[in-house]
């Protein structure tokens, strides 16, 4: 579908960011189908949730990475895998024991009423420093939630990384929002999918970045130091249904990152060539919270509308409100803090991805690179024809 920038917009929300990136028909085929490194998926269930990546793997033939906590074991996830798959599945553990910096930005969120207690981003740069030791230059990043619509779409996606830093897939089904904006769907709002690091080829040489530990940490990832990398998108995948408003705490948990990434991206809707730096002044963030909040209120109207028995409506008005109560606690100056933060996070890992060796396709080694030093050594499993 293509998207009017200006008609996706209200006076408080900005609908869409596609016009941002290239999009490319998800019929049209590459001459020649790019080179894929290999699929990374993070999660914290069981193996059969790595099904779908398990067989898309083995259709284009690149090895399978998956990071496993929580309720995810990497050995039981070893027995999962078909013997025509080369996997590397590992126990991350205790991120604080892995091989990343102490980035400002989490440190700044410590002892406040924000930060993240997942491990998604942890997870997510500890696959760029692996594809850094084992010198992949193309990873495709997949959460065990999404389906592909076909192993062609992920070749065409590596293929524009020829060009592209960045290459998404268009979710088609389930769409990929925050629960804010689900509930601005849900009653009669317009809203539309951006680029996301559910389904997303990155190159990983070039203008390196990283996953900030904070919701929406894949729009951060996208980012340069000044405005967006280049990006596109092809393809189709699927999210599998969830209920966003079962659990008003989500909608508490995203509001910090969904207000820093939309309010970084409201700017770059006026102008790309601009950029972003504007955000590194309070003034920019006294209205863009303004327009927040009267977002969610509008949204709340409509919500009110709905009958009063009608369970839906009293989930959706629990996780605004739940949302608005976190957002009154975002202060201007705060974002700017943020933002310098990340800056300097950015430069801190360009510091220690330049110090991260290239050791080629060597896993005992690379797993000890994967850790601090004194840190509890990774558990992890891989197909005997997994490197060597």
């Amino acid at each position: 579908m293509t998207v009017d920038p200006v008609l996706s917009r209200t006076e408080h929300h900005h609908h869409s960011h596609r016009h941002l990136v290239d999009m490319f028909d998800a019929g049209e085929r590459a001459d020649e189908a790019g080179a894929v490194d290999a699929i990374v998926v993070p999660t914290i269930r069981h193996p059969r949730w790595l099904t779908h990546a398990i067989h898309l793997a083995g259709a284009i033939s690149c090895p399978l990475v998956s990071l496993h906590s929580r309720w995810s074991d990497a050995g039981q996830a070893a027995g999962w895998m078909p013997h025509n798959v080369d996997f590397l599945a590992i126990d991350i553990g205790d991120p604080d024991g892995l091989n990343l910096p102490d980035f400002a930005t989490t440190a700044l969120l410590r002892g406040t009423p924000f930060p993240r207690t997942t491990d998604l981003s942890a997870k997510r740069n500890t696959a760029l420093v692996l594809a850094r030791l084992m010198g992949w230059r193309r990873i495709v990043f997949l959460d065990d939630d999404i389906e592909v619509g076909s192993p062609q779409d992920v070749t065409r996606a590596a293929e524009l990384l020829d060009s592209y830093d960045a290459v998404g897939m268009q979710i088609d089904g389930y769409p990929d929002n925050s629960v804010v904006c689900h509930a601005h769907r849900e009653t009669g709002g317009y809203q539309d999918s951006f680029v996301g690091g559910g389904a997303l080829a990155v190159e990983t040489t070039r203008s390196p970045s990283f996953f900030p530990n904070v919701y929406n940490e894949d729009w951060f990832y996208l980012l340069t130091d000044a405005s967006l990398r280049r990006l596109a998108v092809t393809g189709k995948v699927k999210q599998r249904p969830f209920d966003p408003f079962d659990q008003q705490v989500r909608a508490r948990d995203q509001e910090l990152g969904d207000v820093l990434a939309e309010g970084v991206y409201w700017l770059l809707d006026k102008d790309p060539q601009q950029g972003w730096k504007p955000a590194t002044d309070p003034a920019h963030w006294i209205c863009f919270l303004d327009a927040r909040d009267r977002f969610i209120a509008d949204i709340l109207d409509r919500v009110r509308q709905l009958p009063v028995d009608d369970r839906r409506r009293r989930a959706m008005e629990s996780s605004l409100l739940a949302a608005r109560g976190r957002l009154h606690r975002i202060e201007p100056d705060f974002c700017v803090a943020y933002l310098k933060a990340w800056l300097e996070d950015r430069r801190r890992w360009g510091d220690h991805l330049n110090a991260i060796p290239q050791l080629g396709p060597h896993p005992q080694d690379v797993m000890k690179w994967l850790i601090k030093d004194g840190a509890t050594t990774l558990r992890w499993w891989k197909s005997l024809r997994f490197a060597y």
